[in-house]
């Protein structure tokens, strides 16, 4: 919450700065949707609570949160309402996980639910297997070292900066990739790589392992961190190929919007997309094959290598999806397919229908539903 009101100011104050440059008035407001202190007006109300420990709502009301295997510390939601002698169980899926990715535990499965809501990020595609991603990082980052151009890896802070920094230090170890200076540039990411190594009770058993031999993947001979946003700027003036992990996973905002602007229009570069890219975003607009964007007020060019790797994703895709909807053995009164875009939801939907016959229902915005 603090990063992200610290980037919302930044980002207002930016633009404020630009159109009074270039004396023109903006006809969205130029103000966060909130501020550094209101996050911190807030954080006093957040209680913490252990997966799988009981918590009572309110009478005959019981929650308890599970291991989703998506993120550290992501949750799904088991929901226990009791009304007189009846019972009802209803599973809140959240952001599923995948199964057998290093650093986390596979995501929690349940045999029973009367009502369960699911995602649908990726609920109309597969992922490529790990040795896939491996095999494209490398070719991807030795083509652009040939070429003396940089590799700038949008991400999200949380979950996959880290697994770049695994998947990186296992391509070194390798050799499948020269020793490189890989950069990562975010001060929440370098925060919440210190989280990760303070709670191994976290780990799956790979990288319990990793632990046990004093190992660890997130501390590469050539990593330097940024904290500042002088230390961001220097990287720009090292000459010879480097690697930029820099939020955000979207390019919505932060400091991989500026190691856009000094790489994006170089035909020698390459920007590898990680992970999800919504509508609307300026990443999406990148994948999507745009051949000029807008970044930080100015027109550039797209010109560098775009790359986009799915191995990476922390969410399941659609056999995942399917697989932890298997595990319920009574079919349930009625599954909602939410969280992904609509052609995504509907085509997931279709899929789940197709293999179980059960009642499944995807919504739309502002639908409400009148559970028995």
């Amino acid at each position: 919450l603090l990063d992200a009101a610290k980037i919302q100011v930044e980002d207002a104050e930016f633009k404020k700065k630009r159109h009074k440059r270039e004396k023109r008035k903006s006809k969205y407001p130029e103000v966060p949707l909130y501020t550094i202190e209101d996050a911190e007006e807030c954080l006093p109300l957040f209680a913490p609570v252990h997966y799988n420990e009981p918590v009572t709502v309110s009478k005959g009301v019981e929650v308890s949160f599970h291991d989703a295997g998506h993120i550290l510390g992501a949750s799904m939601i088991k929901l226990s309402v009791q009304n007189g002698d009846e019972k009802r169980l209803f599973l809140f899926s959240g952001d599923i996980g995948r199964w057998d990715k290093p650093i986390l535990r596979d995501p929690t499965v349940f045999n029973e639910a009367d009502y369960v809501q699911i995602e649908s990020t990726y609920g109309d595609r597969v992922h490529e297997n790990n040795e896939d991603t491996k095999e494209l990082m490398s070719k991807v980052i030795n083509a652009t070292n040939n070429a003396n151009g940089n590799i700038i890896i949008p991400s999200f802070s949380v979950e996959r900066s880290q697994e770049i920094l695994y998947c990186l230090n296992e391509l070194m170890i390798e050799k499948r990739i020269p020793r490189l200076m890989v950069f990562l540039d975010s001060p929440m990411a370098i925060k919440v790589t210190k989280v990760f190594k303070d709670h191994p009770e976290m780990f799956d058993s790979e990288m319990t392992d990793y632990v046990n031999n004093n190992k660890s993947p997130f501390e590469l001979p050539n990593l330097v961190v940024t904290r500042t946003a002088n230390e961001s700027k220097a990287i720009n003036h090292i000459g010879g190929t480097v690697i930029v992990i820099a939020g955000s996973g979207m390019c919505t905002g932060g400091r991989v919007k500026h190691h856009l602007v000094n790489n994006i229009a170089r035909p020698e570069s390459a920007v590898l997309f990680v992970g999800y890219q919504a509508n609307g975003t300026l990443g999406r607009s990148i994948v999507d094959g745009a051949k000029e964007v807008r970044i930080l007020g100015q027109k550039h060019r797209v010109k560098a290598d775009i790359v986009r790797v799915h191995g990476f994703s922390g969410h399941a895709d659609r056999d995942e999806l399917y697989r932890w909807l298997s595990n319920i053995k009574k079919q349930p009164r009625k599954v909602f397919v939410v969280h992904g875009e609509e052609n995504s939801a509907r085509q997931f939907g279709d899929f789940i229908r197709e293999k179980t016959g059960w009642d499944v229902c995807v919504p739309k915005y502002m639908d409400e539903v009148t559970l028995d």
